[in-house]
């Protein structure tokens, strides 16, 4: 596939997607025969129920998991064609992760953290980009701080920086605030959009929150395993 088609086409699209686990207590299915088309410069909420599969959909639309039946294409790139290591190097390319959990490395500087992608992806000038997403998140006087040492929020704007730093195509966010207070919550929510409009990042996001999904243009919510789609 060229690049000329892959323009035409849906940056993530899954097809008749369905993932199921065996347990001691035989099969569950968690997801069940989902389709969705996501359109690059999106954004999308996917919602429902605890245990409704939304992190399950995610993963699965990242490419960090594959369904038990159906597919998922990427950028038109069909993922269960791929193995475990192009998977990983289309996802270094073109996605960005923030989550509930920070997943900070705390024995690196916030600095640090935001570097590892790009040294990962042997990008050019990378000190100067990290510092520079470090400044567009209201960091740039915390670089040589840990962890430890940041508030929640703090931590979640470290983890921001680290995912738009390489410029991607798409962020997923796993409950990106759902670790936050009120006040900071909204502050990690209106920064998450802004960097989505300047970038022109499609945005993928798991939440609980109506209110923060009703942001979204388009929301997908999972019931009894299906995705219902509808506009925010």
């Amino acid at each position: 596939m060229d690049d000329s088609d892959r323009a035409n086409m849906a940056l993530i699209s899954a097809t008749g997607v369905s993932r199921h686990v065996e347990g001691p207590a035989g099969r569950l299915d968690i997801l069940d025969d989902v389709s969705l088309e996501v359109n690059a410069g999106e954004t999308v909420a996917i919602t429902g129920a605890s245990g409704s599969g939304k992190t399950t959909l995610l993963a699965l639309l990242a490419g960090l998991d594959l369904p038990s039946s159906g597919s998922v294409r990427l950028d038109g790139h069909a993922l269960d064609a791929l193995d475990e290591e192009a998977r990983a190097r289309l996802r270094l390319r073109l996605v960005g992760f923030v989550f509930q959990s920070f997943h900070l490395l705390p024995a690196l500087t916030a600095e640090e953290n935001v570097l590892l992608p790009l040294e990962l992806d042997g990008a050019a000038a990378p000190l100067a980009r990290a510092r520079a997403a470090l400044a567009s998140v209201g960091l740039a006087a915390r670089g040589a701080h840990f962890p430890y040492q940041m508030s929640g929020g703090e931590q979640q704007r470290v983890a921001i920086a680290r995912a738009f730093v390489h410029q991607p195509r798409i962020l997923f966010a796993d409950e990106p605030t759902g670790n936050l207070d009120h006040h900071t919550r909204d502050a990690i929510a209106d920064l998450l959009f802004r960097l989505n409009r300047e970038h022109a990042t499609t945005l993928v996001l798991v939440t609980h929150d109506p209110v923060l999904a009703r942001r979204c243009g388009r929301i997908f919510d999972l019931v009894d395993g299906r995705a219902v789609a509808h506009t925010a």
